[in-house]
């Protein structure tokens, strides 16, 4: 019998599925996260339930929505007396630790547990000499680039484990959120070279929702200064001023990202020096997607595809065969529950997430989900202006309300405004530029999402905003 296996989980902040070349990236080369996908499984189809940082962190932990768990902005954050998969994992007698980004509060009812060390940025924390909050040591500054600082949290750990008990190590990444500040070995990468611009860069944006098309994620609410770090040339046009905010924010972005694909391939090798990679689960994920100029927009929050899916690279030798992909859906509550099931530890009565371990095997279920459901509640941040939504993906359309009201929600504000909706086809319009909602063609599919999405609401225990359909 094999022992009971390890499990390192490596998330990063913002990192998009189409920033990574085993996705097929036409901008970006991660050979150490390809190594991952070579040896393992690319998720296709892994989707956030709630497009924002704290919110996708507390539904991987808890495996429940946010509804559920409490944390539905960037301003709730977890209490740290409900269950997550890490207290059943130490119960079980793992041995668990976390390093890097939290943000899911600090003080005493939001430190981490369900951890035996633990050693956090506040907040978003610096990507240069950054402090840490220690679950020991307390407020420490370490000289150092944050990428590389917490890898060597990691690996000192792993270093000082008791070798004879299995251990779940959760390494959590900073970058690439923004500011995206590189390091000194990448930061001129890409000074020679222009980064192909996306196929919707130009998008106007005509038939969407009148508040998809006021969000405040264009280039132009980039930041010269403190995210571009430049000041614009004098002399160019809008849309050659346009083009060099792209080329700036983007090259930042990809040179983070190499540093963290660095460090994982750090971790890849310390698994491989001490003869732990086959009996190791190595997950690597972001807590949500990010638009890389993918409809003229930065950061995320929206249902559209580009902030939706979350890249999910598994490997395991003893359950998954090498180079293999799925693209049956999955959603950040099933995470948990996943590793729970390869590790023979069962989940919480109340766990909403299932495990997807026969996928990972290769198997067909007959009763998988064949749609998911979204909800994001932050409206009207103040930053970016993004609606409060909720929608539902199946595997060939995505249907979208925007119920744009803030529902007493903490960080969530007014005023509200007007329904909207949109709906998509996902098969003869992938890139999501022609809303369809409202035309006589699509009434029969928008009356079967729109029964998807009660029963999902109903199966899941969260209310709809009341309305007239």
């Amino acid at each position: 019998m094999s022992p009971r296996p390890n499990i390192v989980f490596i998330m990063s902040d913002d990192h998009a599925a189409h920033a990574i070349s085993a996705y097929g990236s036409r901008i970006n080369e991660t050979p150490n996260l390809d190594r991952i996908a070579d040896g393992g499984m690319r998720l296709d189809a892994a989707f956030c339930t709630n497009s924002i940082c704290a919110p996708s962190r507390a539904a991987i932990l808890t495996g429940t929505y946010n509804h559920i768990n409490g944390v539905t902005t960037l301003a709730t954050p977890l209490d740290n007396s409900l269950w997550t998969f890490t207290h059943a994992l130490g119960d079980a007698g793992w041995q668990t630790a976390i390093f890097g980004k939290w943000h899911l509060g600090h003080g005493p009812h939001a430190d981490p547990t369900g951890f035996d060390t633990w050693r956090l940025l506040p907040g978003q924390g610096h990507y240069h000499n950054p402090v840490f909050v220690d679950s020991e040591k307390g407020i420490d500054e370490v000289g150092g680039y944050v990428t590389d600082l917490i890898t060597d949290d990691c690996i000192d750990w792993l270093d000082g484990r008791d070798p004879e008990k299995p251990f779940a190590l959760f390494c959590h990444h900073k970058a690439p959120h923004r500011t995206w500040e590189p390091d000194a070995k990448h930061f001129t990468m890409y000074d020679d070279v222009e980064i192909p611009f996306p196929d919707t860069f130009r998008d106007d944006l005509v038939g969407r929702a009148e508040v998809v098309q006021a969000v405040k994620m264009r280039m132009l609410d980039l930041d010269p200064i403190i995210d571009l770090k430049a000041t614009v040339p004098e002399g160019l046009t809008l849309d050659e001023e346009i083009d060099w905010r792209y080329q700036r924010y983007i090259k930042d972005y990809l040179r983070v990202v190499a540093s963290i694909d660095d460090n994982v391939g750090r971790m890849l090798d310390w698994l491989d020096a001490n003869d732990l990679a086959d009996n190791t689960i190595v997950v690597y994920t972001s807590d949500q997607g990010f638009f890389l100029g993918d409809h003229g927009w930065f950061d995320k929050r929206l249902m559209y595809e580009e902030s939706l899916q979350m890249p999910l690279l598994i490997r395991y030798p003893e359950h998954i065969a090498p180079g293999t992909t799925c693209d049956d859906i999955v959603v950040n509550v099933d995470f948990g529950p996943t590793l729970l099931d390869l590790c023979g530890v069962a989940p919480a009565d109340h766990v909403q997430g299932r495990s997807f371990a026969p996928l990972l095997a290769g198997e067909t279920v007959d009763d998988w989900p064949e749609a998911m459901y979204y909800r994001y509640w932050m409206h009207n941040d103040g930053d970016h202006a993004v609606p409060a939504h909720y929608g539902v993906r199946t595997r060939t359309h995505k249907l979208i309300c925007y119920y744009n009201d803030p529902l007493g929600q903490l960080g969530a504000n007014g005023p509200a405004n007007p329904v909207e909706w949109e709906l998509f086809d996902l098969v003869d319009d992938p890139l999501e530029v022609n809303n369809i909602y409202g035309t006589p063609e699509a009434a029969s599919t928008t009356a079967e999402l729109l029964d998807e999405l009660s029963r999902l609401q109903e199966k899941y225990g969260d209310d709809p905003f009341p309305q007239d359909l």
